[in-house]
């Protein structure tokens, strides 16, 4: 992670804001998109506009963009209107968390291997499969993963975070990304081209995959704003260093000469909780103007302090 910090460094000011505003709104485009061609059928946009190698490398090239517009799915009811709202959500929390470069850098770099597997695909299969996919106006490659990145980004930064299963039962995201890691198993097993939806998927993926074994040990997770906020206030409380994802090693401390008594080093600004509760997970805002801490039922919830 240490070249990341130095990116960061040297290009966080380029990181987009309010990244996840804007892959909503290609989702919007993508679906406003398939309404447009299903009332025009002999417009096809998905085949001029798709993620199709073939055509790139001849000429074609706008492609390398214009694929972000292919919606997850290919139909708009309620439950899809739904999926968007929590990936917004998801997306808005884990970009706040992460800050923006590191955000940027995770989706783009979703973005790239994406590309990269297309290529792949069509060095293995040929030209046909992404032809006569254009031509019926179907997109081989669109963001279905790309979105299922986001979510599991989510689960790795806040496996103990709960969310209802079916708008019921309540689960940790943890469970509930677990489920979906079998179900892609399960969806390149029962494949008819497993291969080809192995790649799709494990390409998408990959950015999800890598970002997982480079933030285990890494203490430095957040905006550089974030993190200076952190280690004033540190400093101030007369705190050691310590990884903001793993409290443990912080946990436990007592100041010299001082009695038993332990120091609560982590406390919620809204409901006063302290780490002498060991399932509650505390994160700082970023959006807060001082150092103010919250659990993870209020992460989300709070009134900013500007």
């Amino acid at each position: 992670m240490g070249f990341l910090n130095k990116m960061e460094r040297k290009f966080g000011k380029y990181a987009v804001p309010n990244l996840t505003r804007y892959i909503i709104l290609t989702y919007v485009i993508g679906y406003a998109m398939m309404i447009f061609m299903r009332a025009n059928v002999n417009l096809n946009l998905i085949g001029m506009l798709s993620l199709n190698p073939y055509a790139i490398l001849h000429g074609q090239v706008w492609r390398l963009v214009t694929w972000i517009i292919m919606p997850p799915s290919y139909s708009l009811d309620i439950f899809t209107i739904i999926m968007l709202f929590v990936y917004y959500q998801l997306g808005s929390v884990l970009e706040n968390t992460w800050g923006d470069f590191l955000y940027n850098v995770y989706i783009l770099l979703g973005l790239i291997t994406t590309i990269i597997g297309a290529f792949i695909i069509y060095f293995i299969y040929g030209s046909e499969l992404f032809l006569a996919a254009d031509a019926s106006g179907y997109a081989i490659i669109s963001t279905y993963y790309i979105s299922m990145s986001i979510f599991l980004g989510f689960a790795m930064t806040f496996p103990e975070q709960q969310m209802l299963f079916m708008f019921i039962i309540p689960l940790k995201i943890k469970y509930l990304a677990y489920a979906d890691i079998v179900l892609l198993i399960y969806e390149i097993v029962t494949s008819r081209l497993p291969l080809l939806t192995g790649i799709v998927i494990g390409s998408s993926l990959a950015a999800t995959v890598i970002f997982y074994f480079l933030f285990k040990g890494y203490s430095g997770r957040g905006n550089r704003k974030q993190r200076k906020r952190r280690a004033e206030f540190r400093k101030a409380a007369g705190m050691g260093s310590g990884n903001l994802f793993n409290r443990s090693n912080d946990r436990g401390q007592q100041t010299r000469g001082a009695g038993p008594r332990q120091i609560m080093k982590h406390k919620c600004a809204v409901c006063g909780q302290t780490e002498s509760n060991p399932a509650l997970e505390f994160r700082f805002c970023s959006k807060c103007n001082g150092n103010y801490e919250y659990c993870q039922e209020h992460l989300f919830t709070h009134k900013h302090v500007q």
